[in-house]
């Protein structure tokens, strides 16, 4: 009985992660699929597109045994935390292996790359000081203290998205001595970033959202890239909802937390540094729509991913203090299980006893501080609904139980 772990954010399911989820069986060998999937917002400071319920449906119809939560306090955070934070979810779960996609689609350098950067930890982090210094941004910062480290002969191109995500999975495998080992998929067709549908049935999650939103919503431009399950859950979900998520949505209440707080009360929330409290509220005033605000306040030092995170914090009202434990101690609480198949209850009730985190159906039975940030999280993603969606939609975060899917029937229980 092998389960191999995935990290992931299903924003939304499409054909490129249903590939990953039966390449990572097949080179792997497992019998289960265990995947930890962000909530209501994401590692590029994003409001998920539609709710986490309707995302877990798509997952356990895609392939995903088990669907466990990425608390916020690491789904909205930089590599390392993110990495971290998934990486002992996926030990708690008694995974064996974990698979995650990769420009580079070779676990090897990842390993040696993970060794060497271990060797030369003080030289690297006074390269990236000096880089800093420059005014570049975090990530270029890393990336150019690595190559000046290692030379031109490099392990790794670690300018890559997914190469930087799985180099900080292999990292905290090593740092949290887990018990996983780790295999990587080489993406095909698209890149990470692309903002255009492919002609191939392969497209980035980031081309379909793009179309989305283009088409009105409309789904019959994306229905060549999303299995149709995930077309059906789209559907039903604009149905209901009458819209899919994003930061336009929000900009409104945004503007209103960066108008009403003091700089004082600003200064204490997570990721405000360096003054960036005053450039945010002097743009936020001339500022028509959200996109328009990013525009303004982007400069080289803050990439578009760390700006929209703050934004996140802001949101939330995440502040420094709620989130110092996890920068000592970047590792998961609990587990919050989202859903499962028939196989993956099976799976469930075989190693229950060896879990060695609380593993939470129901919000009234655990509490820590790192839930109350996912209870902030889902009220404020609610905050756009029309009453009483808004408010029925909070109560399911404590009345919604695990979503539990029959693979034969096809059909949720």
């Amino acid at each position: 009985m092998k389960a191999v772990g995935v990290v992931v954010e299903y924003n939304p399911f499409h054909n490129g992660h249903f590939y990953h989820i039966q390449e990572s069986k097949k080179q792997t060998n497992a019998d289960y699929i265990i995947a930890v999937m962000s909530g209501n917002f994401l590692q590029r400071g994003e409001p998920a597109l539609l709710s986490k319920w309707s995302r877990t449906k798509m997952a356990l119809q895609g392939g995903a045994d088990i669907v466990i939560e990425l608390p916020y306090a690491f789904a909205t955070q930089k590599a390392e935390i993110f990495a971290n934070g998934s990486i002992s979810i996926l030990d708690a779960m008694k995974c064996s292996e974990m698979c995650f996609g990769s420009e580079h689609g070779s676990i090897q350098e990842f390993n040696a790359t993970v060794t060497f950067m271990s060797n030369n930890e003080e030289i690297f982090n006074n390269n990236i000081k000096r880089a800093l210094k420059q005014g570049v941004s975090y990530p270029k910062a890393a990336s150019l203290a690595y190559y000046e480290l290692h030379g031109r002969e490099t392990f790794l191109d670690l300018s890559k998205p997914n190469n930087i995500l799985g180099y900080h999975y292999v990292k905290a495998i090593h740092d949290q001595a887990a018990r996983i080992k780790a295999t990587t998929i080489q993406r095909t067709s698209s890149d990470y970033h692309d903002q255009d549908l492919p002609s191939s049935p392969i497209a980035s999650a980031t081309s379909i959202r793009k179309a989305l939103f283009n088409s009105e919503r409309s789904l019959d431009e994306i229905e060549k890239f999303v299995p149709i399950s995930t077309k059906s859950e789209l559907q039903t979900y604009i149905d209901h909802y009458k819209l899919l998520h994003s930061w336009e949505l929000y900009f409104g209440l945004l503007k209103y937390k960066l108008l009403t707080l003091s700089r004082k009360e600003l200064q204490q929330l997570y990721e405000i540094e360096e003054g960036l409290e005053n450039r945010f509220v002097t743009q936020i005033k001339s500022s028509h729509t959200f996109q328009e605000f990013m525009e303004n306040i982007k400069t080289k030092r803050y990439t578009w991913t760390r700006l929209q995170r703050v934004c996140c914090h802001i949101l939330t009202h995440t502040t420094k203090e709620q989130m110092s434990s996890i920068q000592t101690n970047p590792r998961s609480t609990y587990l919050r299980l989202l859903g499962m198949t028939q196989k993956g209850q099976h799976y469930l009730q075989s190693v229950k006893k060896d879990i060695t985190l609380p593993l939470v159906a129901n919000l009234s039975s655990y509490s820590d501080h790192i839930m109350e940030l996912d209870i902030k999280a889902a009220n404020t993603y609610a905050m756009i609904f029309d009453e009483p969606i808004r408010s029925n939609y909070m109560k399911m975060e404590y009345s919604t139980p695990p979503i539990r899917y029959n693979e034969e029937t096809q059909a949720f229980n």
